[in-house]
């Protein structure tokens, strides 16, 4: 009976037995592991960057082994997976599913019109110059398309961004101020492409010389518009 009785004042001892079956952790590193182990994305694809998961999902990368199980709803994801261009005329939908996400959630950016509108950006008035410019992004993947060795990159990446995360200073890190929101329209830009270049010298109907010099045939419309 004397053996069962501990004192109040000294520490207990811990055998062996006890130390080998309880594992000592703190709550974020538990909410952190259960979270990153468990990710549920939703796809957003617009263009051929998105065929690259069809790759990653296969049995050579084999991505649900990272437990990722996709999901056909925003309501049911906590990871957003955008590949390809993003118009104006996507916005608002695209909008409207990360805002339908429960919280945390986080943003995977593919492909270089996703992360900067690509070579899209360059004279089209109605591309998008980055989805962050839309919803927060936690990883960007370069390329035209990425590697599926890319995309287990940035999912391991995104894994280590939320073991290190705390319950806490979720709220302080969390981004807001975006450039575009529901509510509000968004900031009207002026097009880039004016069809000046159209009506360029180098652009116009060739001369009858250079015609009969390369013998090339030329439209009847054309040839018609020449002559007047």
């Amino acid at each position: 009976m004397t053996d069962t009785i501990i004192n109040p004042a000294q520490h207990p001892e811990v055998t062996q037995q006890l130390s080998e079956n309880i594992i000592l952790t703190t709550l974020d590193d538990l909410y952190n592991w259960a979270k990153m182990s468990s990710l549920y994305p939703m796809m957003f694809g617009t263009a051929c960057c998105f065929m690259e998961f069809m790759a990653a999902y296969a049995s050579r990368f084999d991505m649900e082994r990272y437990g990722m199980i996709p999901r056909a709803t925003p309501r049911q994801a906590d990871l957003l997976i955008t590949a390809g261009t993003i118009t104006m005329k996507y916005a608002p939908n695209l909008v409207r599913l990360y805002e339908q996400m429960p919280e945390p959630k986080y943003v995977i950016a593919m492909g270089a019109c996703t992360i900067t509108g690509g070579m899209f950006s360059v004279d089209s008035p109605s591309a998008v110059r980055g989805v962050d410019k839309l919803i927060p992004v936690d990883v960007y993947i370069p390329g035209c398309p990425p590697r599926p060795e890319a995309v287990l990159d940035a999912i391991i990446k995104l894994r280590k961004k939320i073991a290190n995360e705390s319950i806490q200073e979720r709220e302080r890190t969390k981004q807001t101020h975006r450039y575009y929101s529901i509510p509000h329209k968004m900031k009207v830009v002026p097009p880039v492409n004016d069809g000046q270049y159209l009506r360029s010298a180098t652009r116009s109907c060739p001369v009858q010389e250079i015609l009969e010099a390369t013998g090339l045939p030329l439209p009847l419309k054309l040839s018609k518009e020449s002559k007047v």
